[in-house]
């Protein structure tokens, strides 16, 4: 048996699709899955050992993603396609690659070129309703065929991963520090996600001189000169920015990585994070996280973590789901430092009472 697996095209959703991921390989067993991805997502699944090959969806043109990836699956000949995202292109690429069956949700019109469309949540005026979307790539794996696949979010690292954040480490003292934070201050989805660069230097330097602990601000490359700017204003030198040109990495490769991200959170004692997808690494090896939401609802990207603290300010124009703030961005700015290192504190001293 043949499965492709279309994975979701955001870092975060990609992380929540794993329990489902994970019941498919697990269920069919000796079935041979295929991922089907965005190279800028590949990351996220580094270390695993659930695909038997990868089929990467490039660009945006007919030629060098739909039509290459159609191709290879027809060739490949395919039993079962499992779609994460909701788009119109990953349904019309498994249909023009003959996948024999094709699981997805019935979204942008799209119905037609699926054989199992499942109907999302809707309220009574058909609105799409705030609900995990964890639990909606856990009804796909269901409708697939396998168990109800649980919600333990599951995430790996490779052992360049693992050296290349032993030269962080090592590079920044962190090794010394009673305790290490890092803080995620990026956002792909869009700047009314981002908390003020000010405040995140406000806290690490909180964190840094009341505590003790060494902090790491977290960076991909698009992040480089914010996790600086960040480091410089906190003006402390247990502060370091991951996107620092002194900090060692592995001279043959890219400095900056989702497989370094997800070492350094995995060896973190707490991660501070905005609503993107480094927050997911946290619960993926269970380190404590505190999440500061602004325009999104919590409810779509809930983990069921317990050792994740949510802080959200209820305005009167939120959540509004906007990538851009058209006012004042309110519902970051009245997010303050300090309740968020209160926050921070109390999961620290939950996770040395465990």
């Amino acid at each position: 048996m043949n499965i492709a697996v279309f994975l979701p095209n955001w870092i975060g959703d990609a992380v929540m699709a794993t329990p489902a991921v994970r019941a498919l390989r697990d269920h069919y067993q000796g079935a041979r899955v295929v991922a089907v991805v965005r190279p800028y997502v590949a990351g996220v699944f580094g270390g695993c050992d659930w695909f038997d090959d990868v089929i990467y969806m490039r660009g945006k043109s007919w030629q060098d993603g739909t039509a290459t990836a159609a191709l290879k699956l027809r060739k490949i000949g395919v039993d079962l396609a499992v779609l994460f995202p909701n788009s119109f292109r990953s349904a019309l690429t498994a249909w023009l690659g003959a996948c024999k069956r094709r699981v997805g949700y019935a979204r942008y019109g799209r119905s037609a070129l699926l054989t199992d469309a499942l109907a999302p949540v809707r309220d009574a005026h058909g609105k799409l309703t705030p609900s995990p979307v964890l639990d909606a790539y856990n009804l796909l794996a269901v409708r697939a065929g396998c168990p109800d696949p649980g919600r333990a979010i599951t995430l790996f690292t490779t052992p360049e991963d693992e050296a290349d954040a032993d030269r962080v480490w090592k590079g920044a003292g962190l090794s010394r520090c009673r305790e290490v934070i890092c803080l995620n201050p990026g956002a792909a989805f869009g700047a009314a996600k981002y908390w003020p660069a000010d405040y995140f230097a406000s806290l690490a330097r909180d964190l840094a001189e009341k505590r003790g602990a060494g902090v790491l601000v977290l960076c991909g490359p698009a992040e480089r000169p914010l996790s600086q700017e960040i480091a410089a204003r906190a003006c402390h030198p247990a502060v370091h920015a991951l996107g620092d040109q002194a900090m060692p990495v592995r001279p043959d490769g890219p400095p900056l990585s989702l497989g370094l991200t997800k070492a350094c959170v995995r060896r973190a004692d707490l991660l501070v994070t905005t609503d993107s997808g480094p927050r997911h690494f946290a619960a993926a090896f269970d380190r404590p996280v505190a999440t500061l939401f602004g325009p999104t609802f919590i409810a779509w990207t809930e983990t069921y973590f317990p050792r994740a603290v949510h802080l959200q300010k209820q305005v009167e124009c939120g959540p509004c789901q906007r990538r851009i703030c058209p006012l004042d961005h309110r519902c970051m700015k009245q997010l303050l430092p300090a309740e968020v290192f209160t926050a921070a504190e109390g999961l620290l001293r939950l996770g040395k009472s465990a």
